[in-house]
């Protein structure tokens, strides 16, 4: 396992990090704990949670575990999520103050600890000023009740304008943004890539097997099916996009990431998020899994990192290939230019 600072943050974390979404529900209790321990025992220390997995069940799981463990609790780097629904109320969501303060009090309660490492603004509210979103993350921290605030889910301009007030006004920046982030979804590098570059956050990566396609599971014949990220809807699927056409792209990428494990003679998924790693600004790619061969298949791929060709194969199959402004060539040449100027 490799090690690298938690975004701007002082504090170190795995480069590989474990999420918790399927605990208490695809992944039984028995099953959690057994990922935990293996995550633990290969050097891993960022655990990532949020109340909503589960309807808080993992928040749960996640904290019995903390508790029958306390050794290699102590090495746990922990994070949470608070935004998304857990009630009826008009004050059960968002990013308010109010419902702020209350999930946070209940995600510690259900997690048996006094503060989290990591708490994370689960994904823009344009309901709450942002202001009043980071001065309550700022109070937090200053009560001791987390460690440093991050974002997920947040696009360029949104994040810019978070670090911007966070700056202005004095208050806790932002160390992270945890955004979904693969082969297949590689848009973010337009904009929020370079808005966390500048702004010094690390990114937190999830689904990056994107839905279980970069395994090589699926087939041209085959779909997926049940609760994958990007299976279960085709509108919010790889095949909503038309572009290229989207599934020939699809294609492409399974079939040069299955080229380079060939090569390699690792799984797929080892490719995948070997590339992911070193994306610039990734902090720690967050591995998700529903049983332990699973996890510990992909934690195979710590300390594998791909060749400068085997990365540019990955990079042209992969190329979202945007319209020609303002990502495009015509669009990026007019925001460079050469050291030594002139014609």
């Amino acid at each position: 396992m490799e090690y690298r600072t938690l975004g701007g943050s002082g504090a170190v974390v795995s480069t590989y990090a474990l999420g918790t979404m399927t605990f208490g529900a695809e992944t039984d209790e028995a099953g959690a704990f057994a990922q935990l321990d293996a995550f633990v025992a290969a050097g891993g220390t960022l655990v990532d949670v949020a109340d909503v997995y589960a309807g808080g069940v993992s928040e749960e799981v996640v904290g019995r575990w903390l508790a029958a463990n306390p050794d290699a609790a102590g090495q746990v780097v922990l994070a949470t999520k608070g935004r998304f629904p857990m009630g009826a109320g008009p004050n059960d969501v968002g990013l308010s103050r109010r419902h702020l303060r209350t999930a946070l009090e209940a995600s510690l309660r259900r997690l048996g600890v006094d503060h989290v490492d990591l708490y994370q603004v689960h994904a823009w509210d344009p309901l709450t000023p942002v202001e009043e979103t980071l001065r309550f993350l700022d109070d937090a921290v200053a009560a001791g009740t987390i460690g440093y605030p991050g974002l997920s889910n947040f696009t360029g301009w949104q994040v810019a304008k978070a670090v911007g007030i966070t700056e202005r006004l004095g208050l806790a920046r932002p160390v992270t943004l945890q955004p979904q982030y693969n082969l297949l979804v590689r848009e973010l590098e337009w904009e929020v890539v370079p808005a966390c570059l500048d702004a010094g956050l690390g990114l937190l990566p999830w689904s990056p097997l994107g839905g279980g396609w970069l395994t090589g599971k699926y087939t041209r014949d085959e779909r997926p099916t049940g609760a994958t990220r990007l299976g279960e809807n085709p509108e919010r699927g790889v095949e909503a996009y038309d572009r290229r056409s989207a599934q020939q792209r699809t294609w492409d990428v399974v079939d040069a990431v299955r080229a380079v494990a060939e090569g390699r003679g690792v799984p797929m998924a080892q490719v995948a998020l070997a590339w992911l790693h070193d994306r610039p600004a990734v902090t720690s790619v967050i591995l998700g899994a529903r049983t332990l061969d699973q996890l510990e298949a992909n934690l195979g791929a710590a300390g594998l990192h791909l060749s400068p060709e085997e990365t540019a194969r990955l990079d042209a199959a992969s190329d979202p290939q945007p319209a020609d402004y303002p990502y495009g060539v015509p669009g990026t040449e007019q925001r460079s230019r050469k050291i030594t100027g002139g014609r």
